[in-house]
């Protein structure tokens, strides 16, 4: 395994070398992070592409591992991207989400290396799904204990996120740190708005019990007071048991549930045979991992905005 993780590095500067870097631009989005004149970011995906662009503004040049419609837990990382990380100013990623992120990034050179997770705080969800909560971090993350990694989904913690970027800006990129400040704030007061929004919005529904088929929205569900019942756990890849479908299905009698959510990345085939069987509608609930042509919205606030109102349809707002 080690002598594997030496090799990368090298692997990636002979790329580099016998394709030159206009060609590695084609192939890879993060293959040209660096020696842009700016202040060169590679975000590991769409949530963090979105805080480096929102708080760097103009001063910045970001790069994004994921590409849109990828699933982000499935990602592994090339060897033009290792390249294109190690010549950027800053990386910015979720440690225990992304395994191969985690490796790129623990072997890179770059010097101000920001971990949104130790940014906010991070809490177990979904243990209730047949154990898989820690099916994002078991690759790597013993330490991590299982932490739900979804943090984004709460504007709140979201907030949190963006000012540790914000400050992180600041001191690796001095010269612009007034510009970062002043973004950083504007992105904040923003996401306070949001989380008003959906504080006012579900603060009286009929029910207060979602149905979704990946547990991506623990901390939402949390911060407003909602139950969320997620079919497949923190890995929305796996199977749910014969035993957790029926338990969803009497459950979602005696609550009341109307709708089971699904999500644009991943098959909707589950849910709609769940909903089929019990009687209930479908709908998606975006966990913003990605923004493609089937996203209800071109970024994060009106993903998130439509996602409040599929939560107030569903769970019947008074």
């Amino acid at each position: 395994m080690n002598v594997r993780r030496q090799l990368i590095p090298a692997v990636a500067t002979t790329a580099v070398t016998a394709l030159g870097l206009a060609t590695l631009t084609a192939c890879s989005g993060a293959s040209a992070a660096g020696n842009t004149g700016k202040f060169d970011v590679v975000a590991s995906f769409y949530p963090l592409t979105f805080l480096a662009e929102q708080i760097g503004g103009s001063h910045v040049h970001v790069t994004t591992l994921t590409s849109p419609g990828q699933e982000p837990h499935d990602l592994e990382i090339s060897p033009q991207q290792i390249a294109g990380l190690q010549e950027s100013d800053a990386v910015l990623y979720l440690k225990n989400l992304q395994p191969s992120v985690d490796d790129a990034v623990a072997q890179s050179p770059v010097k101000t290396k920001i971990d949104a997770a130790s940014l906010t705080t991070l809490e177990q969800h979904g243990n209730e799904v047949g154990g898989h909560a820690a099916a994002h971090d078991t690759h790597k993350g013993e330490e991590a204990g299982g932490r739900d990694p979804h943090i984004w989904l709460d504007p709140v913690r979201y907030a949190q996120v963006a000012e540790g970027v914000g400050k992180a800006f600041e001191k690796a990129d001095p010269d612009h740190a007034a510009d970062y400040k002043k973004n950083t704030a504007a992105l904040v007061k923003k996401l306070d708005d949001l989380n008003t929004q959906f504080k006012d919005g579900l603060a009286n529904t009929r029910t207060k019990v979602f149905i979704t088929t990946h547990a991506a929205f623990g901390y939402l569900a949390e911060r407003y007071g909602l139950t969320e019942e997620a079919i497949n756990g923190l890995d929305p890849e796996s199977e749910p048991s014969a035993a957790r479908v029926k338990d969803l299905e009497t459950m979602a009698k005696a609550d009341g549930v109307t709708t089971v959510f699904y999500e644009t990345l991943v098959s909707d085939k589950t849910a709609k045979t769940i909903a089929g069987d019990a009687g209930l509608k479908t709908d998606v609930l975006d966990p913003l991992e990605g923004i493609t042509e089937k996203s209800r919205g071109k970024d994060y606030f009106s993903v998130q905005e439509a996602n409040l109102k599929a939560l107030q349809q569903a769970l019947g707002t008074k």
